[in-house]
């Protein structure tokens, strides 16, 4: 409930985060429908797809749907990544670099054991926020898509969290510089900690409190 009253700002801090300079009223009219001016129609796709991606996460775990596998994971790329990532609903067939750091992504031939992996090393973790975030970043450092793997690491993160009754936890644009300048050290290093540590940080109390008290 308290995730789907917040979509709208899950939206905007998103398509913030990813460059789009949209305002929280141009994001609330795009999710009724409705286009807006002096945005490219590309950029305004990409955020109608953030919002039918969550969409439809909601309904997966309102469902009982929502797997930590790779189908769940590409029937939510391919709304999340559609017209934007070179290939959608599906794990990349090439190579991909990530701009400013020398590290290299694995190749596209490992992609289906490191899922596997990621999801055997679950149970390394007692801490559900743990598990969460280790969802979130080891998607984001092995670029299982072409695009949209932050988000697709988010998305993750997210529906795990749901499925076991916890709040969402949301990246503000407020701190966007933050969360690209640690993103990028963990990339090169692959310790969690900092970026663990980070993410925690943007938790909503009031979400927490919430659940605590529930």
């Amino acid at each position: 409930m308290l995730a789907q009253r917040e979509v709208s700002v899950f939206v905007y801090d998103a398509v913030q985060l990813e460059g789009l300079n949209f305002t929280l009223p141009e994001v609330q009219t795009l999710m009724q429908g409705v286009t807006v001016g002096g945005h490219r129609f590309s950029d305004q796709q990409i955020a109608v797809n953030q919002a039918d991606a969550w969409k439809e996460l909601f309904r997966l775990v309102r469902d009982k749907q929502f797997e930590l596998t790779p189908r769940c994971a590409c029937n939510l790329h391919h709304i999340a990544g559609k017209e934007e990532a070179l290939e959608w609903g599906q794990f990349r067939s090439g190579g991909v670099l990530i701009a400013g750091t020398d590290y290299e992504p694995p190749a596209a031939g490992d992609l289906p054991g490191l899922f596997t992996q990621m999801i055997d090393r679950l149970a390394r973790f007692d801490d559900v926020y743990d598990q969460a975030v280790h969802l979130f970043l080891t998607m984001a450092r092995c670029q299982f898509f072409y695009d949209v793997n932050k988000r697709m690491g988010r998305f993750m993160m997210n529906g795990h969290l749901l499925n076991h009754g916890y709040p969402a936890i949301n990246i503000p644009a407020s701190r966007e510089l933050e969360f690209n300048e640690l993103m990028l050290e963990f990339y090169g290093s692959s310790d969690q900690e900092k970026m663990n540590r980070f993410v925690r940080s943007c938790m909503d109390e009031r979400a927490v409190r919430i659940m605590k008290e529930s």
